[in-house]
């Protein structure tokens, strides 16, 4: 049951950039709430500008992410990973996101808004090797293709992703969310991210 519990935060988290993997980018929104109610949420934007209202489904669920050591990350492990290209076309992590066991969503290497050229990586991990200054090497694949190589530095934020409550979901926490634009341009979302202790979502 805890496994399954975990497992449908998750997917709620990343299903609209599971669906949105081939397009430029999934719709994010980030900032702190603002205000909140049983099917609504306003987000005073990270970035500036009018504050944003996001329609939450019935079902609505809260992710929290706990930070991990990087040892976390293991041979097998399906992970999301903010990154940076390289020139020789390995990638250099900005953050990285470990799913419960059993979840693998969002799969695929896609454009991301982090920073400026950032990407997204979402895949699964094959060889792990301990690098320098505590870093970790990954190769980790997705949809088939050919293994990437990606380094993460030691001081990058690694976090589980977890199960989280409602309650939790207070005015002045930031948020990370994937929503989707419906018809009449309002946004929606079915899992609201939120950092434990009130920490910042990396993503």
């Amino acid at each position: 049951m805890i496994r399954t519990a975990a497992a449908s935060a998750a997917v709620l988290l990343l299903a609209a950039a599971s669906a949105q993997a081939q397009a430029p980018g999934p719709t994010v929104v980030r900032g702190k709430v603002v205000a909140l109610s049983a099917n609504e949420l306003t987000v005073k934007a990270e970035r500036g500008g009018a504050d944003e209202k996001i329609a939450l489904a019935p079902t609505w669920s809260v992710a929290v992410m706990k930070p991990v050591a990087i040892d976390a990350i293991q041979p097998g492990s399906f992970i999301g990973t903010s990154e940076i290209p390289n020139a020789d076309g390995t990638g250099r992590s900005l953050e990285v996101h470990v799913f419960p066991p059993g979840v693998k969503m969002g799969e695929g290497h896609y454009a991301w808004d982090l920073k400026p050229g950032s990407m997204m990586t979402n895949g699964t991990v094959g060889k792990v090797v301990a690098g320098k200054k505590g870093s970790r090497e990954l190769d980790v694949t997705y949809n088939n293709q050919p293994a990437r190589h990606i380094t993460v530095p030691a001081n990058v934020p690694v976090v589980q992703i977890t199960m989280g409550t409602r309650e939790a979901l207070k005015p002045g926490l930031p948020v990370f969310m994937v929503v989707q634009k419906r018809p009449d341009g309002t946004l929606a979302a079915g899992s609201v991210s939120i950092g434990e202790h009130g920490a910042k979502p990396p993503m």
